[in-house]
């Protein structure tokens, strides 16, 4: 029996082609999915210790009953499995199984996952068939799509990567079913940025159909992520590698999100820090006037409505975020390069803002008294 799917559609970028299936119970579908985009004989399935026996497992049933000989490979849970150590012991685990051109690279997991697997991907063989399953809502709307890949390094975030487009990516909207409360909201962010950046439509939706996104109502889920991927899609697809600066607005609440991750040691979500880094990338947009109205003040509300933060938790040292910004993979020629709004749906790309200004809005950040 074919399943039907809610989303099957196919990206179309110049260095590649990405389907993208969306439904209920998809996993156990992975196999066929995967004979439908080539004729490969062995994939090495990649997760972490969470999910081997849960998500991994109907996943490695379904290649092996599609005629795909699957091995697994497990990495710890949490941000430090993107690593080169981890990376490392990929690459032996293909070379020990002598995986070729034909062969898979099949990721289940979040975004550490498929950042990681989709890294080595990129790099084994000078580029190898890729699958991403994720199983978050953050990697279902960001990390999965547009071919970035990376690993982090000690200085700051996703330093080590490279550009390769998945062949497949399966979206199981289940596996949304058992994601904790926190992990749902920290994948929202994600989807708020995609908003702020493209405009009211999709922002006022996301104030109207707050409620029923937090309750997890399967159709409104759907559309949020069909209409995540067409606004990230559209984004890559206009500037692939980032060389014009269109794909720089993704980066929207970015560069001081990924400073105050680095600080934490990953601590707090990712999606949490994006949700720090938006507002103060819209405070720094109010300072330097390109902002007027109640655009900064909407998007905090949104931000508070939907449960993300909008204070830290607790205290940081501000020198030290200034010292991770500098570090920061955007910096252009000695500078820092931010992603602000001129309004919604109207995200600029700035350099030389003030030192001041970023630290006043670093500043903004912190917790009041206790």
């Amino acid at each position: 029996m074919v399943m039907a799917l809610d989303i099957d559609r196919t990206l179309q970028f110049r260095h590649g082609a990405t389907r993208v299936c969306v439904g209920s119970d998809l996993l156990v579908e992975a196999g066929r999915l995967c004979r439908e985009i080539g004729g490969f004989s062995r994939a090495l399935v990649v997760t972490d210790d969470n999910l081997a026996k849960t998500y991994a497992a109907p996943v490695r049933e379904a290649l092996d009953g599609a005629g795909i000989a699957s091995d697994l490979a497990v990495v710890p849970a949490g941000e430090g499995s993107k690593s080169v150590e981890q990376a490392e012991q990929l690459y032996g685990r293909l070379a020990d199984w002598q995986v070729g051109r034909d062969g898979l690279i099949v990721a289940v997991g979040g975004g550490m996952v498929t950042d990681l697997a989709g890294f080595v991907g990129a790099t084994w063989l000078r580029g190898m068939a890729t699958v991403l399953c994720p199983t978050t809502l953050e990697a279902d709307i960001d990390a999965a799509i547009g071919g970035k890949t990376a690993i982090n390094h000690a200085r700051g975030k996703n330093l080590i990567g490279a550009f390769h487009h998945p062949r497949l990516v399966v979206i199981d909207t289940r596996c949304l079913e058992t994601l904790s409360q926190r992990d749902l909201v920290s994948g929202l962010a994600e989807s708020v940025k995609h908003a702020v950046i493209t405009g009211e439509s999709f922002f006022a939706w996301h104030e109207e159909q707050a409620s029923k996104i937090l309750d997890r109502d399967h159709d409104t889920i759907v559309s949020l992520i069909e209409q995540n991927i067409e606004i990230k899609g559209g984004f890559v697809a206009r500037d692939e590698r980032e060389e014009s600066g269109v794909r720089a607005m993704l980066n929207f609440g970015h560069t001081i999100g990924h400073a105050i991750e680095a600080w934490a040691r990953y601590r707090l979500r990712h999606g949490e820090c994006v949700s720090l880094g938006m507002v103060a990338a819209c405070r720094l947009s109010e300072a330097l006037h390109l902002i007027e109205g109640d655009a900064a003040t909407r998007i905090e509300h949104l931000l508070h409505l939907l449960g993300l933060p909008t204070v830290l938790p607790e205290r940081v040292d501000e020198h030290a975020i200034w010292e991770l910004l500098k570090h920061d993979k955007k910096v252009v020629k000695g500078s820092l390069r931010f992603v602000l709004i001129e309004g919604m749906g109207r995200p600029v790309l700035r350099s030389e803002v003030p030192e001041a200004a970023v630290r006043d809005a670093i500043a903004g950040l912190q917790p009041g008294p206790k």
